[in-house]
């Protein structure tokens, strides 16, 4: 038998025997498991992040745990099993594949995602936007629904264009924080909008590059915490000028590694 049939048969078992034996996974709910599943998705995200092989590893398969825990509480309620799972994805992923899997001709992937959106509405899907999950943290949210308007070609023709509305919504929301009206969070949350739309013109993902800022400025503070710590000083008592004086330190130390 493939190795990959194996492996995932051997989940499955020892799915059976926890739900049977163990008092922790006898309990779950598809309730009790949702946060869980979103930590792990997290973590998931944090692993990748980092560019940790092995832990991008383990957090799959920690996913993969919960994918199974629901197929089979969806078993047990008789609604539908591992197998009803993975049969209907696999229907769904040739019925929108026609390039692949039919005699539908296309040139590039954004000729994939406009067939993909068409298809969707085809099926039933009474809006473009109907698929965006309402619980997507804003910045994924913002990406996927620029992301599927542009499928039915409601999109920006040029890179310039787009950069002279980001440029437009700074002027915007600069006016507003001068004039201390009450439309400053909504021109901030245009110029986001804005700066992610120009993001998927220069192939930047915004949510990965805002990770990858993250953890810089998470290691370089660290570091200069320690460097801090290492002078027999206290962080709490120093003045910024002091601070900045350890960032750029800590900044050139990274920069070596």
């Amino acid at each position: 038998m493939d190795s990959r049939l194996t492996a995932f048969k051997r989940l499955l078992d020892i799915m059976d025997d926890l739900r049977k034996e163990c008092p922790w996974d006898k309990k779950q709910t598809f309730e009790s498991l949702r946060p869980l599943t979103i930590e792990e998705t997290y973590e998931l995200a944090d692993a990748i992040s980092t560019e940790d092989m092995e832990s991008i590893k383990g957090e799959i398969g920690d996913l993969f745990l919960h994918l199974v825990f629901y197929a089979k509480l969806g078993e047990e309620k008789g609604e539908f099993d591992v197998a009803d799972v993975l049969n209907q994805i696999c229907d769904k992923l040739i019925h929108r594949h026609p390039h692949i899997y039919g005699d539908v001709k296309v040139q590039s992937e954004d000729e994939v995602k406009a067939n993909w959106e068409k298809l969707k509405l085809q099926e039933g899907k009474k809006s473009v936007l109907g698929g965006v999950p309402s619980a997507l943290p804003a910045l994924v949210k913002a990406t996927r629904i620029q992301e599927k308007v542009k499928g039915i070609g409601f999109e920006w023709e040029n890179r310039e264009d787009v950069w002279n509305k980001v440029e437009e919504e700074l002027y915007e929301l600069k006016a507003e924080v001068d004039s201390k009206s009450d439309r400053i969070e909504e021109e901030f949350g245009d110029l986001l909008f804005s700066l992610v739309n120009f993001s998927r013109f220069i192939n930047v993902s915004p949510e990965n590059s805002l990770a990858k800022t993250n953890n810089k400025f998470i290691r370089r503070f660290q570091l200069m915490e320690e460097l801090i710590q290492q002078d027999s000083m206290d962080i709490r008592e120093m003045k910024l000028v002091e601070m900045d004086q350890y960032w750029e330190k800590a900044k050139i130390i990274i920069g070596k590694r």
